[in-house]
């Protein structure tokens, strides 16, 4: 049975869900989600929704805000003061959302990857199978036979049937519905590789950008597949393969070789990722600072012969840095400006996210 409560507290769900999308781009910047990955509920302040509440008065109030008043009064000045407001204030509501609604919310302005079907077949999606019959269900999905078959021995029994003038009357208990339960479909191998710039140009302003924007691609990606697979590099003027959470929370320093990245990536798909078995997704973050001009040329040689021909898409996502030449980004628009696989965005301040996030994922590559 659905209570009435249950419809209020869906219809106060909406609301909820409305208020956050409204102001995504600031729930996007908050760094200390990173990591609450495993936490069942994280608890959001929401402005401008009241908790239902009666409230009592009548029509007869007045005044000019400081009490009670009359005609000819002057209404306060300025450095009037008086003494403090004796009325309710605005409150700021604290919501428990779940990571994986959050995730959600951020998807219905994103396209999934065009991840296709390949390999062992170990990425799962949901979909509804109808494999029994319950006694309610809309309209739409009543089983006809079943529900002729329980009226017609229901007039049967009771002596109402008539053979000669026969006619089925449908009763309430006589309707039986097709009833379905989710199962996960078996899609595609998918893996997810994410490489980080960890080198002395790269602050902490920069680092937690690039962890922002990839906490946020790796959680929704999480969302819509089951088995997904992520691998997680960073580098210096060496590169090295860490788990989620170092990645996540690494502090390094030193000197930029980009190409070290591309050398490990290409070195991690060719020992396990056979393009042939596997959708391939690489993501790099870099203030765009780098050792040198023939580096970053040697970069672009890689991506050319190893890397973009294996893979489904390059993203690359340059954040601003005060002490970074910010060059990385142009030598990929001047020397790769026709690989349709490589996509570039720049994140300069935080509000800048969400867009980057729509750069990567509208064209649902």
């Amino acid at each position: 049975m659905i209570l009435p409560i249950n419809h209020d507290h869906q219809r106060f769900r909406k609301i909820v869900k409305g208020k956050i999308r409204d102001d995504l781009r600031k729930f996007l910047t908050r760094g200390e989600l990173i990591g609450r990955e495993g936490k069942k509920y994280i608890s959001i302040p929401v402005s401008g929704i009241d908790t239902p509440h009666f409230r009592y008065g009548d029509n007869n109030d007045g005044g000019v805000g400081k009490g009670d008043g009359k005609p000819g009064d002057t209404v306060g000045q300025p450095g009037d003061d008086g003494p403090g407001g004796t009325q309710e204030g605005r409150h700021i509501l604290e919501v428990d959302i779940s990571l994986d609604e959050l995730a959600d919310i951020l998807g219905e302005d994103l396209q999934l990857p065009r991840i296709k079907p390949k390999g062992k077949h170990l990425i799962t999606s949901q979909r509804d199978r109808y494999t029994g019959i319950r006694q309610t269900g809309p309209e739409s999905l009543r089983h006809f036979k079943r529900t002729f078959r329980r009226a017609l021995r229901r007039q049967i029994m009771s002596g109402l049937y008539n053979p000669d003038r026969p006619k089925i009357f449908f009763e309430r208990r006589d309707k039986i519905y097709r009833s379905w339960k989710t199962v996960l479909s078996p899609q595609s191998n998918a893996v997810i590789i994410y490489m980080m710039d960890v080198s002395g140009s790269m602050g902490d302003e920069q680092k937690e950008l690039v962890r922002l924007e990839a906490f946020w691609i790796d959680a929704w990606l999480r969302r819509n597949y089951q088995g997904i697979e992520s691998r997680y590099i960073v580098h210096d003027v060496r590169a090295g393969e860490v788990d989620r959470e170092t990645f996540f929370h690494i502090r390094e320093d030193g000197g930029t070789r980009i190409s070290s990245a591309y050398k490990l990536a290409r070195d991690v798909i060719a020992r396990t990722y056979a393009p042939s078995e596997w959708n391939i997704y690489l993501f790099h973050f870099s203030d765009g600072d780098n050792s040198s001009e023939s580096d970053s040329r040697e970069c672009c040689e890689l991506l050319k012969e190893h890397l973009i021909p294996n893979l489904n898409m390059f993203g690359y996502c340059q954040v601003a840095s005060a002490y970074g030449s910010g060059n990385f980004i142009n030598v990929l628009h001047e020397h790769m400006a026709d690989e349709e696989a490589l996509i570039t965005s720049r994140v300069n301040v935080k509000d800048d996210i969400y867009d980057s996030l729509k750069t990567f994922f509208t064209p649902g590559r």
